[in-house]
């Protein structure tokens, strides 16, 4: 079993920043790869980005490419999820994932673990 916990939450203005962060624990965390998804009110979890287990490769869903940077601290099994210019239209619980797969899985929603979530309030 992997125990996910996400941080950084919280309510900003449009135009800000905020990194959120999800630390593991519960099993070897290189092992994994990791990424995020969101989920509006009502509506189904959708990924935003993911992280290879050893952090060399990284990928973005088309609405979170050039403002969202996903990283992750291997010695300190945490990944983050740094999001720039915010925008009303992020405002959404964002969900931490892991699996040992990286690939097609993450973008079809295919994973193994998930956090409990943390919201993200953009005002206009």
């Amino acid at each position: 079993q992997v125990q996910l916990m996400e941080s950084g939450g919280d309510l900003v203005q449009a135009g800000d920043s905020l990194r959120l962060s999800c630390t593991a624990s519960g099993r070897t965390f290189s092992n994994f790869a990791m990424g995020w998804f969101r989920q509006d009110p009502g509506s189904v979890r959708i990924f935003v980005a993911a992280v290879s287990n050893n952090g060399d490769s990284t990928y973005y869903a088309d609405s979170a490419k050039g403002r969202f940077t996903i990283s992750r601290g291997n010695t300190k099994n945490t990944v983050y999820l740094q999001m720039n210019h915010l925008k009303p239209e992020d405002t959404a619980v964002y969900y931490c994932a892991a699996d040992p797969r990286y690939g097609s899985n993450w973008s079809a929603g295919i994973v193994d673990y998930w956090g409990k979530g943390t919201l993200v309030t953009v005002s206009a």
